[in-house]
């Protein structure tokens, strides 16, 4: 059973970790949002995906934001009590470092096994959830907005279509017009009007473009505002339409996209990076939940700004050295794995002896005899 000072100090320190993980968590949406926003503008994301998309994203960057969040709230937290000179008077009254210790772990306990779930788990099922939405959906006109009886913009301007009627699944069309705008070979615009009985939608084998194949119409293209029209009647005419994704934005297939169990005997130097990433993850909450205990001290007259840019410094400094070996393990090189598990050891060594050395009983110097 939790004593009152235990529970006292853990409401703070989740206090500030609800307010850390709340703003980070603010600005991490903001962030994909605007990246969302990008690709479903270029016709990449259809717009029909954008939220599911978006959540599914900010669900795996938890792995990072969640350790980050708990620094931040045990460091703001234990800050605010020493600076209200909280600690100094529980430190007189007896309570030791244990007292301090326990209320942090009792914190980040919980938070190691989240993240743990994230990074080994929910995070790789939340990438490869968004990008089969998305390739689904784009399989699919009805992805663009297009509905029987409306005149709709393809997305990335693709032009004006207008469908009289569509199957279920919405890659069949029946008496289908299409128009759109295209550069002339001498640079100046050209309109091409495009009609047909009825056409389908197919994807290309390598999956990174769809198009859609028109049967049985017409064909009319003519400089705009200009008389030199030219009419082409067709079997069959294939549209390209935006592409599906670029093919740096395309993560199927990719490491982070496979499962632990996929990765956990594989060769590779990609997927064995990719493990030691997920492993370290918790591992480095713990780091940084402890490392915030030392770094939170400060004295009544020590201004609070500078411990917090020294914290910002550690925190760059650790989450720096961790992609430095993440990126010599793709290169095959072994010393990454070294630098990766060595990396925290080495932190958590130092947060460890860093804490004991504030908390020791000082000596007091003899005095001399007279």
């Amino acid at each position: 059973m939790l004593r009152i000072l235990d529970r006292y100090l853990l409401r703070e320190l989740a206090f500030a970790l609800i307010g850390s993980a709340a703003l980070l968590l603010v600005v991490t949406v903001g962030g994909t949002l605007s990246d969302v926003l990008s690709k479903v503008a270029a016709g990449r994301y259809p717009a029909s995906v954008m939220l599911p998309v978006l959540g599914l994203r900010v669900l795996d960057a938890l792995s990072l934001l969640l350790p980050l969040a708990l620094f931040l709230g045990v460091l703001l937290g234990l800050a605010r009590l020493y600076r209200d000179s909280e600690m100094h008077v529980l430190a007189s009254s007896g309570m030791g470092p244990r007292g301090l210790l326990r209320p942090t772990l009792l914190l980040t306990v919980p938070v190691i096994a989240v993240v743990a779930l994230i990074a080994l788990w929910l995070g790789p099922w939340a990438s490869r959830t968004s990008q089969a939405m998305v390739n689904a959906a784009n399989s699919s006109v009805i992805a663009a907005g297009l509905a029987p009886g409306r005149f709709v913009e393809l997305p990335g301007h693709g032009g004006i279509m207008f469908v009289d009627r569509m199957n279920a699944a919405g890659n069949r069309l029946a008496q289908v017009f299409v128009a759109s705008e295209r550069s002339a070979p001498d640079g100046r615009p050209r309109v091409d009007l495009v009609t047909a009985t009825h056409g389908e939608l197919y994807l290309d084998s390598q999956g990174g473009g769809r198009f859609l194949a028109l049967f049985d119409g017409h064909r009319y293209q003519g400089p705009l505002g200009g008389n030199a029209w030219k009419l082409m009647r067709y079997r069959r005419n294939d549209i390209a339409l935006s592409n599906i994704q670029g093919a740096a934005d395309d993560t199927q297939g990719t490491p982070h996209d496979k499962t632990t169990a996929q990765l956990w005997g594989s060769p590779t130097a990609p997927d064995r990076a990719e493990l030691a990433w997920r492993l370290t993850a918790p591992l480095s909450t713990l780091v940084l939940g402890l490392l915030a205990l030392p770094l939170a001290r400060q004295g009544p007259r020590e201004p609070f700004y500078g411990r917090m840019l020294l914290a910002l410094l550690a925190y760059l400094l650790y989450s720096n050295l961790l992609g430095i070996g993440r990126a010599a393990i793709m290169q095959g090189r072994s010393i990454g794995e070294y630098a990766l598990w060595g990396v925290p050891l080495l932190a958590l060594t130092l947060a460890l002896w860093a804490f004991a050395r504030q908390n020791a009983p000082r000596r007091v110097p003899a005095r001399r005899p007279a």
